[in-house]
């Protein structure tokens, strides 16, 4: 069954480790994520897009993929089911079609028009017992289309926002989605440490965490981060695994173009690179 991803970051960030999010992109992906988390005892966040969402057929289609796998696979830690980088209309529609947990961004918007409608979401996930994360400050790289430079958040809009009753707050810290260049300044612990100052007990999520080296992944969550998202990489290892099976000629000895056959390098890599994840973020054996 999907929880609220309440529990799970609060003891994280009493236990100051991390709790990873695994943007899923299918049915493998799903699969792999899913798979590793249960046999590493972890529990985990699986991250939809609002891209990856409407790719995989709408949010019902996602939910009930989810919740189907939960059940035959056998999945006994806990599981969120998160939207990532939500608009106000797609955070609306995932709390309708049954996820556990949204993230709003409202980032985009003036600072009074993100605390209301931040307000209103906050409201309903805690009549529906989910959980939601806001942000502030946005977050570099590419997301959905929506570039940004990767700037630093406000410490003191942090606080306003978090004392709205969100269950966890993303800021800027410097950090980026997807690749990060090669004159990368670095993550700004000192915005870190002074959100962290204001905002307390509350979880803080590291955005971009493929590429950010294993020194800064590791002060950051000593810092209060307790929830760190992955896709890219998931994505790398995946295309990676594809191509060498391809460039082997594999999909022509055989039945190897069979798709569970194509796919399982791929499926293989995302679980190896999962793994590795959830043992630098420390949530192995957390469940």
């Amino acid at each position: 069954m999907l929880v609220s991803a309440k529990e799970m970051l609060t003891k994280a960030k009493a236990g100051k480790y991390a709790v990873g999010q695994f943007n899923i992109n299918n049915l493998e992906w799903t699969k792999s994520i899913l798979l590793t988390a249960e046999e590493l005892k972890s529990p985990v966040i699986l991250g939809v897009s609002e891209g990856a969402g409407k790719y995989m057929c709408g949010y019902k289609t996602v939910v009930g993929m989810v919740n189907g796998m939960l059940d035959e696979l056998g999945i006994t830690v806990p599981v969120a089911l998160h939207l990532d980088h939500g608009s106000y209309e797609g955070a609306k529609a995932c709390i309708e079609a049954g996820f556990s947990s949204i993230m709003f961004d409202g980032s985009h918007y003036p600072i009074e028009e993100n605390v209301a409608k931040t307000k209103e979401l906050v409201a309903v996930c805690n009549e529906k017992g989910m959980s939601i994360e806001a942000e502030v400050g946005s977050i570099g790289g590419e997301e959905d289309g929506v570039v940004g430079a990767g700037e630093c958040a406000d410490p003191e809009e942090c606080k306003m926002i978090a004392d709205l009753g969100v269950t966890m707050l993303a800021a800027g810290i410097g950090n980026i989605h997807g690749k990060y260049p090669e004159n990368w300044a670095g993550l700004s612990f000192e915005t870190l440490d002074a959100v962290q100052q204001l905002t307390g007990d509350m979880p803080l999520v590291l955005h971009g965490g493929t590429g950010i080296p294993e020194d800064m992944i590791k002060k950051a969550i000593s810092l209060g981060v307790s929830k760190i998202n992955v896709n890219t990489e998931c994505q790398l290892s995946f295309a990676d695994a594809t191509r060498k099976y391809i460039e082997a000629g594999k999909d022509l000895e055989g039945k190897g173009f069979d798709p569970r056959k194509l796919l399982a390098p791929g499926a293989d890599a995302i679980k190896a690179t999962v793994k590795e994840k959830m043992e630098l973020f420390g949530s192995v054996g957390k469940a």
